[in-house]
């Protein structure tokens, strides 16, 4: 049993706290929605009135929050994780935010002795349920093993991609590839109903060819349904496209679909469409279309 404080329990913290619970672990969870805190103690996890009561004590703290501004306040700024981590704490964020964030982080910990993992996911609201998440992380490669194996409770691809800031930098490709993919399945099916071709037939054949893919699978029910209660939001995807796009520019390495992609995502969200999943760039392939 491994004493966890889990901060951040929303539409992935939640499952992912749910597993670590079910494999024994004392796991204490925080997050400024009660009921969130609520369904964890009900699941047999701890309810933390504070974020100091969630981290006090603590073996490991895992992190999973929406973004760069979310992960300063909780674990950089004063009464923040780094100002009630014992020596000796590994804190593993699993949010997605930029390598520079990631960087900060293990620079102020490094003086308190305590251990620093960038682990952002993939895999969005089903991966989380099932525990199916691909892990990417960067750190050192022995606080990577100490972490393993919590980390294989939340996921089915664990993988150390190098040191610090590594994991965020491969989480930014992972989500230049995603949205260019829903780009290009949401065009896919506005061609293939355009053409009076029947649509789950015409996608169970994509699906097994050289155009089968993670995201037509995943996605491919939300945009044949118009389902897009958010498992991963429009709004969270924008601002994964702009941390790609930033550290691309940086590199100077061109990304001429990324650049278009960002765009487009930018557009649904202009568009009213930044809480729905982001499936939903589909309504931004029929606006063009004319409905």
């Amino acid at each position: 049993m491994t004493a966890i404080g889990f901060v951040g329990l929303g539409i992935m913290g939640a499952p992912m706290a749910g597993h670590l619970v079910k494999a024994g672990h004392a796991v204490t969870g925080y997050d400024l929605v009660d009921a969130a805190v609520e369904r964890l103690a009900a699941q047999g996890g701890r309810a933390a009135e504070s974020l100091a009561e969630a981290v006090t004590g603590a073996e490991v703290v895992i992190t999973m929050l929406p973004a760069d501004p979310h992960v300063r306040s909780v674990v950089l700024e004063e009464g923040g994780v780094l100002t009630h981590a014992a020596p000796g704490t590994l804190l593993i964020d699993m949010s997605s935010v930029t390598p520079g964030i990631a960087l900060e982080i293990a620079a102020a910990a490094a003086p308190l002795d305590v251990r620093v993992l960038d682990a952002p996911v993939s895999g969005g609201e089903a991966g989380a349920v099932e525990a199916a998440l691909s892990i990417m992380v960067g750190g050192e490669a022995a606080d990577f093993a100490a972490a393993r194996p919590l980390l294989d409770r939340l996921g089915s691809t664990v993988v150390h991609v190098g040191p610090t800031g590594a994991g965020q930098t491969v989480k930014a490709a992972n989500q230049l590839i995603v949205a260019v993919h829903l780009q290009a399945l949401a065009e896919a099916v506005v061609f293939l109903r355009r053409a009076g071709v029947d649509l789950g037939s015409a996608l169970d054949v994509l699906g097994g060819g050289l155009a089968g893919s993670t995201v037509l699978a995943r996605k491919r029910a939300a945009m044949e349904h118009h389902d897009f209660r958010p498992g991963f939001r429009i709004d969270l995807h924008h601002k994964d496209m702009g941390i790609v796009t930033e550290a691309a520019r940086a590199l100077g390495v061109p990304l001429p679909l990324g650049a278009l992609a960002a765009q487009l995502v930018a557009s649904a969200r202009a568009n009213g469409d930044g809480g729905l999943d982001h499936a939903a760039l589909l309504r931004g392939v029929e606006r063009l279309a004319g409905g």
